[in-house]
């Protein structure tokens, strides 16, 4: 098991420094005549972005000084976000560079001088007859000093600049660099529009989605019942209390009947968060609001994290289940809670429950669907997948989840997965946009 995990991550560093140098080469070296200045500040940049990156995930995971969290993780985690997108929009470049090649050199064909005429030509004729025209008409002989100055060769002309020799620069040369630079100046500035765009997407708050959901156990009195689904906040160095407070405002404005916070509050431990996670006590709903445990908590102090959220006014469900007037809400623990031994256990928060009555299960992660199904659970609202985040990883994250964004049927079961609030790692989305869901259970009855 050793030996398979040094081969794994020595395949996956030979894939990140392959993949750097290529960027290095395809934005520094092509682009540049020659060694100098700015293919070392090429190796700079990648090699010290890298080097933050590095840094900000080991301070988090380290717990070191929250200042200097916060000045790793800015930089760090949005070079890793960037250096995909580098990547990704240079490989598209790889497909333009022969095409903007073959389009250079036709016009460059089509702009050449009138080729030589051939021997034996008239124009290849005129100088002879030019030189030999007085002994033609006969006239004198030219003197034998003039002959040999109308018969010497004329001298070489100068070189012309440009002209692939000595004098300046090859026009394949010329031509190649022209390309490399366009390439790596569009891929560079698609790269940062990409980054800034998904940046910002994240920082102005996440967006709500209302989706119905119907239960045929559901009475008719519960018809058009709301839950605020949230989950994946991510409060960190990065996310800190503005941005909680925006999370808060947008769920309290959908006036809910109940809130559900389904795990990955955090990346971080109370004493730093602590003041950021403050504006939770501020959700309002007339069920109450509740809170389920994600793999994230494992790494940032579960047990400490369940305290603060029950202070500020959320009831943990840690593999319990209450009954609410229309229908019960359990909750289980994170798979990631097993290596504590608190993992979840379906049988204590659903073993005894009245199979008569609808039922919604809270739980982060959507593999945790065939458990519920097993279960008899009606309705399971999870996160954990980000809906990928950053795109290509939404195609990553079906390999690992059974759903990663959306409602879908398992047997009698329905899973809906949020794409959650916000982010982690860097503060960006691509292709997955943040969101608060508002479920509104329909009674099949009504």
């Amino acid at each position: 098991m050793v030996i398979v995990f040094v081969l794994v991550a020595l395949l996956v560093l030979s894939v990140l420094v392959t993949g750097n140098w290529w960027v290095w080469r395809r934005l520094f070296r092509d682009t540049t005549r020659a060694p100098g200045a700015v293919r070392r500040a090429g190796v700079v940049v990648i090699a010290g972005g890298w080097a933050l990156t590095v840094g900000a995930l080991v301070a988090e995971r380290a717990g070191a000084p929250f200042v200097l969290q916060r000045i790793l993780a800015w930089p760090g985690f949005l070079w890793l976000a960037l250096s995909l997108y580098l990547l990704l929009f240079l490989l598209a470049g790889e497909l333009v560079r022969p095409l903007l090649r073959r389009l250079l050199d036709r016009r460059a064909g089509a702009g050449e001088s009138v080729p030589s005429p051939e021997p034996g030509t008239a124009a290849s004729a005129a100088p002879a007859t030019a030189t030999a025209g007085p002994r033609a008409h006969g006239g004198p002989s030219a003197a034998p000093g003039r002959t040999a100055a109308l018969t010497a060769d004329p001298p070489p002309a100068a070189p012309t600049p440009g002209a692939g020799d000595s004098g300046g620069p090859r026009p394949d040369l010329t031509r190649r660099l022209f390309v490399s630079r366009v390439v790596a100046g569009t891929a560079a500035a698609a790269a940062v529009g990409t980054v800034g765009y998904g940046t910002h997407s994240v920082l102005r708050g996440p967006g709500v989605k209302r989706v119905t959901v119907p239960l045929a156990k559901l009475p008719r009195a519960a018809h058009g019942y709301r839950i605020a689904v949230v989950s994946d906040i991510h409060l960190s160095p990065v996310l800190g209390r503005g941005f909680a407070q925006k999370v808060v405002d947008t769920i309290n404005g959908t006036q809910p009947d109940l809130i559900a916070v389904v795990g990955d509050l955090v990346d971080g431990s109370v004493h730093d968060l602590g003041p950021a996670a403050a504006p939770l006590a501020q959700l309002r709903a007339r069920d109450g609001s509740f809170f389920v445990t994600g793999n994230h908590e494992y790494f940032s102090g579960a047990g400490q994290w369940v305290q603060e959220v029950r202070r500020l006014g959320l009831r943990p469900l840690e593999n319990a289940r209450t009954e609410l007037p229309h229908f019960d809400l359990a909750g289980v623990n994170d798979v990631a809670g097993e290596d504590e031994g608190q993992g979840p256990d379906f049988a204590r928060a659903l073993g005894d429950r009245d199979r008569a009555r609808a039922c919604v299960l809270l739980a982060h992660q959507p593999v945790q669907i065939h458990d519920a199904v097993d279960h008899g659970v009606d309705l399971q609202l999870s996160g954990h997948t980000h809906g990928g985040q950053l795109w290509p990883g939404s195609l990553v994250a079906e390999l690992a989840n059974p759903t990663v964004a959306g409602l879908e049927r398992y047997g009698d079961t329905q899973l809906y997965v949020s794409r959650g609030a916000g982010a982690w790692g860097p503060p960006t989305r691509v292709g997955a946009p943040s969101d608060i869901t508002v479920i509104q259970l329909a009674s099949r009855q009504a």
